[in-house]
């Protein structure tokens, strides 16, 4: 027993070394398959069909002092050759291909909601017409890929009114998933909207003859920037088959529509959240 004492202290030495070095190889091992789950929870950029209703909070227009609340749709069914979403700033649904692995093109018709005079104070005070609601068709074009364990999604999105007076409008938006712990997951987004002078004009423009019948200044409004955007997304797991999503966003008017006499600010917030069932 003595030997054996002796044997073992002798070599204490080398065996603390060896779990010492096992240790860390272990928590090493541990950190990278930590780093490799994938920050996928969010609707946005999520491959998960989701369904549910949601409430959104939202100005009257871009460029409004009045808000409102309503219920909006959540969302989100990628299939082949079919989807539909409302996941990434417009309801939208129609056709996608996949042409490499993570870039796919599709077409698409999507909701256009107009503007409502009655859901704006200030143009009641003006007598400002409706610009009625319709829909649009367009193409796109989107790069999902993973940085490590970061999923990013690129969309590019052109789309035209059914309304040709109502001209079109073409976006680029690019989101990122940058935190999960336990249930909660959150991503970042941001968005640039550019639309034609149609577009620009029909809903901030005021010609001249619009300029007496509603006691406004006159404003050429041509094509350009019309928005700028930056948000969060985040999503809660309820159970396995339940999720809450929702987004803040903050939107800012560009070139012209910034400076039209219908925009009494240039900036407004957008906050979104809803109960989905995951399919």
């Amino acid at each position: 027993m003595t030997a054996l004492r002796e044997c073992v202290i002798a070599d204490y030495p080398r065996m603390r070394a060896r779990w010492q070095n096992d240790s860390m190889m272990f928590a090493r091992t541990a950190i990278a398959l930590a780093a490799m789950l994938p920050l996928t929870a969010f609707a946005e950029l999520s491959n998960d069909t989701l369904l549910g209703p949601g409430l959104r909070s939202r100005p009257a227009y871009d460029g409004s002092d009045s808000r409102k609340a309503e219920f909006v749709p959540v969302v989100r069914y990628l299939g082949r050759p079919w989807f539909a979403r409302s996941t990434q700033g417009v309801l939208e649904g129609g056709l996608r291909a996949e042409l490499a692995p993570g870039l796919h093109v599709g077409a698409q018709l999507a909701y256009e909601p107009g503007r409502q005079t009655g859901e704006s104070g200030f143009l009641e005070a003006h007598n400002l017409p409706d610009i009625k609601r319709g829909g649009s068709v367009g193409l796109h074009l989107e790069w999902d890929h993973k940085f490590g364990p970061m999923p990013v999604t690129l969309l590019v999105r052109g789309r035209k009114n059914v309304d040709a007076d109502l001209g079109a409008q073409a976006d680029v938006r690019l989101s990122a998933g940058v935190f999960q712990g336990g249930r909660f997951n959150a991503g970042v987004f941001t968005q640039a909207v550019w639309a034609s002078s149609k577009s620009v004009s029909a809903f901030y423009g005021v010609t001249p003859a619009q300029s007496v019948a509603y006691g406004l200044p006159a404003h050429d409004a041509g094509s350009g920037w019309l928005n700028t955007s930056f948000g969060l997304l985040w999503s809660i797991d309820l159970a396995p088959k339940w999720v809450v999503v929702g987004s803040f966003e903050q939107r800012r008017l560009r070139g012209d529509a910034a400076n039209s006499p219908l925009a009494e600010r240039v900036s407004n917030g957008y906050a979104t959240a809803g109960l989905a069932y995951r399919f």
